[in-house]
């Protein structure tokens, strides 16, 4: 039986490992990305593939974006000009977002619970309905992003558990790295030669600095 890591595609193949996937650890990563076993999927034989339905629906009421909607918005902007080669408008888009990130109010019941349903709902329906309205339209760029966005987040969502499950002591002596084109977050003394999402090379991950202790 093989299983496969939704996150790098690395595929643990029982039948070349000395023990069956059930009986590692649960404190057992992924030697490529580090995400935990619950990233792991067993693997599936090919099917034909439908045309999904059209779901995605556009309200046509403008929703009113907060201070930080606006900076995440405008940050994702400045990353999308940087990989398209225009320096200044990725400088623009930067500095509004540097400006809502200032005026973003302190985030009120930020229980690690509630992050983790928010993204639970982003994998479960956020994405899923983006996907299938891209099909439709053959928007292969947004396709790219949904790709990249799940795989995002489920690495997100490992992390959170593993951070759940073994405290401070999970970023013990070690760095935190972040690519800066698809928000890849890895936890290792070094970067990945490349990333496992999007391929870009190390230098492309940027370290986190830590907070100085009070």
């Amino acid at each position: 039986m093989k299983y496969i890591c939704s996150i790098c595609g690395y595929v643990y193949d029982e039948d070349r490992e000395d023990t069956p996937f059930s009986d590692l650890s649960d404190s057992w990563v992924c030697p490529v990305c580090g995400a935990t076993k619950v990233a792991f999927t067993p693997e599936q034989k090919p099917e034909t593939v439908k045309s999904p339905k059209k779901s995605f629906i556009i309200e046509d009421d403008m929703k009113k974006l907060s201070a930080g909607e606006l900076s995440a918005l405008c940050s994702n902007l400045a990353r999308g000009c940087e990989k398209q080669y225009k320096p200044e408008e990725s400088a623009l888009f930067q500095k509004i977002a540097d400006y809502f990130a200032a005026a973003t109010p302190p985030v009120e019941n930020g229980e690690m619970s509630l992050l983790a349903d928010l993204m639970q709902r982003d994998l479960n329906e956020g994405y899923p309905a983006l996907r299938s309205a891209a099909v439709e339209d053959s928007d292969r760029g947004t396709q790219r992003i949904c790709v990249w966005g799940e795989k995002v987040t489920n690495m997100l969502n490992t992390l959170m558990q593993r951070w759940a499950a073994e405290g401070d002591a999970f970023l013990h002596n070690t760095e935190v790295w972040v690519c800066s084109v698809c928000g890849f977050v890895y936890i290792g003394d070094k970067a990945p030669e490349l990333c496992p999402v999007c391929k870009v090379p190390t230098w492309k991950f940027e370290k986190i600095e830590r907070r100085a202790s009070a």
